[in-house]
């Protein structure tokens, strides 16, 4: 089907995978970044004063369908991913039932053909069921079209097992994406262990509990040479450890959330459960080594771990809550308060983290303003204040912590492969 030719006409264009920053226009033709074209001949966006960038890449996101669906479903979760200007999205396999044969990968890839306003990728189980007990069939789920593996939301604890993952996964080719968390230290647990689970009296969840696997990632991946990536770093350790086996050489690579890097363990106080989290928000230490990880580039990508749960499931005591919050409609924003106004790091290098580099890791089409490439476009206003609400949100659930905060920064326009799925607060 043929899409209306589009001229983004005076914005900033900020395309970090070709150093491009400058006052410019840009033209999509055919669904694709194309060499001008008559002005007569398109619809033309006034994108004057507003920042142009390539699509947002987000490589973690949790859609609930197959099972939980009255959480999230496809269609309900592409249009949050598209009201935060993300283009690309890469869905973790813990469903109901979870992503561990062809069959669910098939059901779920007919839901996104027919539902989704943006590109979903799928990934499988590392095994079968989720339950950490043997292989799920990788190969079978690598023909199937999956683009990584993992069983996100848990952890292999057998390294034996994990060993085997990692050795299979390098022959198919495919990433392995892990959730850090050796459970012998976290039963019961639901925050940080430090001071502020001492004054709340509850039960902390050491960073150990993290840096022992990625320690244990980090062997795996220097005996197989398997690309192992560590998703939602929360400890200052972890990211000490990962420096270090980069430097090496080693395969591994990791990511950071916009919660971990902006808000700490003292949001408990209150006993919230919208600030119960997987890994927890951890103390300001901690977060501050997240930061300089990301500006190293220890830390390769900004992901969002976008968990929806409806509200009746987050407002109970903080024991039962479940882990988790949505993401997806306030990543840009945080980001640009946390990373560019308050860390020093530049428009184009916070860009970057969510664009070229997330799409690098799991070698997606997507991430580039480049002539040629898929038309997947996003325009926000770096400055434009907005409050997030429960009715302005596009996701089935709300349980975000900035629910009713001033966010500074807002996408405008979202255009997939040369189409406009969103515009001025709406899907279209």
């Amino acid at each position: 089907m043929s899409v209306e030719p589009l001229i983004i006409e005076g914005g900033r264009i900020v395309d970090p995978s070709s150093n491009r920053d400058e006052v410019g226009d840009l033209f999509l033709r055919d669904g694709v970044v194309s060499t001008p074209f008559a002005r007569d001949k398109a619809r033309v966006i006034d994108a004057k004063g507003k920042v142009v960038s390539p699509g947002l890449v987000d490589i973690h996101v949790h859609f609930r369908e197959p099972g939980q669906t009255h959480k999230e479903d496809v269609g309900s979760g592409t249009r949050a991913a598209a009201a935060g200007g993300f283009t690309t999205v890469v869905c973790m396999p813990n469903t109901s039932p979870p992503c561990d044969n062809p069959a669910t990968i098939r059901y779920i890839n007919n839901a996104i053909a027919e539902n989704a306003v943006v590109k979903v990728h799928t990934t499988g189980c590392l095994t079968k069921g989720m339950e950490g007990d043997s292989l799920a069939p990788i190969g079978s789920l690598k023909k199937a079209g999956v683009v990584a593996v993992t069983d996100d939301g848990r952890c292999v604890q057998n390294n034996a097992l994990m060993r085997q993952v990692a050795t299979y996964s390098e022959m198919f080719d495919l990433p392995v994406m892990d959730h850090c968390q050796d459970t012998s230290l976290t039963e019961g647990s639901v925050m940080h262990e430090g001071d502020w689970s001492l004054r709340l009296g509850l039960k902390g969840w050491p960073a150990a509990a993290e840096d022992i696997i990625v320690s244990r990632n980090i062997i795996l991946s220097e005996l197989t040479r398997a690309h192992i990536h560590m998703q939602h770093v929360s400890s200052a350790g972890s990211v000490s450890l990962l420096r270090r086996a980069k430097q090496r050489g080693v395969a591994v690579s990791g990511e950071a959330s916009p919660h971990h890097i902006s808000l700490t363990d003292k949001y408990l106080g209150g006993y919230d459960p919208v600030f119960k989290m997987n890994p927890p928000l951890r103390s300001e230490d901690h977060r501050l080594a997240l930061i300089e990880g990301l500006r190293d580039g220890t830390l390769d990508c900004i992901a969002t771990d976008h968990a929806p749960h409806r509200n009746y499931e987050k407002d109970v005591e903080l024991d039962s809550a479940p882990f988790g919050i949505t993401g997806l409609e306030t990543s840009l924003p945080v980001c640009l308060e946390t990373l560019h106004r308050s860390s020093g790091f530049s428009l184009s290098e916070v860009i970057d983290l969510m664009t070229r580099k997330p799409a690098g890791l799991l070698d997606l089409q997507a991430g580039t303003l480049s002539e040629g490439a898929d038309a997947d476009v996003t325009i926000f206003d770096s400055e434009k204040e907005w409050t997030p609400t429960i009715d302005g949100f596009q996701s089935r659930s709300d349980n975000s912590p900035w629910l009713g905060q001033t966010l500074r920064g807002q996408v405008e326009t979202t255009i997939v492969q040369g189409r406009i799925v969103y515009e001025d607060g709406k899907i279209l």
